[in-house]
């Protein structure tokens, strides 16, 4: 495709702009996207990221995102998943970037015991809306400095999770986009294989890499 030409749909909501929120924006507005940023202390507080982000982002309330984006990226505390605006988030792909961290969510019994994930308890909480896992075992620094050209040699992997085809078709492609491989770990009840301690969580790996890393995941109860 040629340089400046995208393919993708035009505004991303972000409901969270905390550091990987901020960082996947940067990454969206430096390829033609328009951003539409929200957090939970409401978009007064957001004056400077905007003014860092440039004319292609501003600030909303989170349902404003939420309904803004042609898909909506969720990136806040296990805790506020009960606050999300579930109808205007209806239909649309939502990318989950979000680790159980007890330590600040709290003891969580069915992530403890795993017999669920995190992207599942998002999806059960937005039923008609298409949850894919993303950018969730990254450092947010890394999401602005370590994408390369399609096709480079050894190039950095990220991995999706998702029950639809649809949103996880669209994750890959804007990791490729932004300048990463992308691996596809298969249903949201798989995601648990890029969660945090395991072998791909926040390490520097190619697709060959990452391939391995979630093959030889063990799942271990908390």
């Amino acid at each position: 495709m040629p340089p400046g030409v995208t393919s993708h749909m035009t505004t991303i909501g972000f409901i969270g702009s905390g550091f990987i929120g901020s960082a996947v924006a940067r990454a969206a507005v430096d390829h033609g996207y328009d951003v539409v940023m929200s957090n939970s202390r409401g978009p007064e507080t957001l004056t400077e990221l905007i003014a860092e982000l440039g004319s292609h982002a501003r600030a909303a309330t989170a349902l404003e995102a939420a309904e803004a984006g042609d898909w909506v990226v969720v990136t806040t505390p296990l805790s506020a998943i009960a606050t999300l605006p579930v109808e205007a988030l209806a239909g649309k792909i939502v990318v989950d970037t979000n680790n159980y961290y007890w330590e600040r969510d709290g003891r969580i019994a069915e992530l403890d015991d795993e017999t669920s994930t995190v992207s599942e308890l998002l999806q059960r909480k937005l039923p008609t809306s298409k949850v894919a896992k993303g950018f969730n075992h990254i450092a947010a620094a890394d999401i602005n400095t370590d994408g390369t050209p399609t096709g480079t040699p050894d190039r950095r992997a990220l991995a999706t999770a998702s029950d639809s085809q649809e949103a996880a078709d669209l994750v890959l492609a804007f990791y490729d986009e932004i300048g990463f491989d992308g691996v596809n770990v298969g249903p949201l009840a798989d995601s648990w294989r890029v969660q945090r301690d395991r072998p791909a969580y926040v390490t520097r790996q190619n697709a060959d890499e990452l391939r391995a890393n979630l093959a030889k995941t063990e799942r271990v109860a908390a």
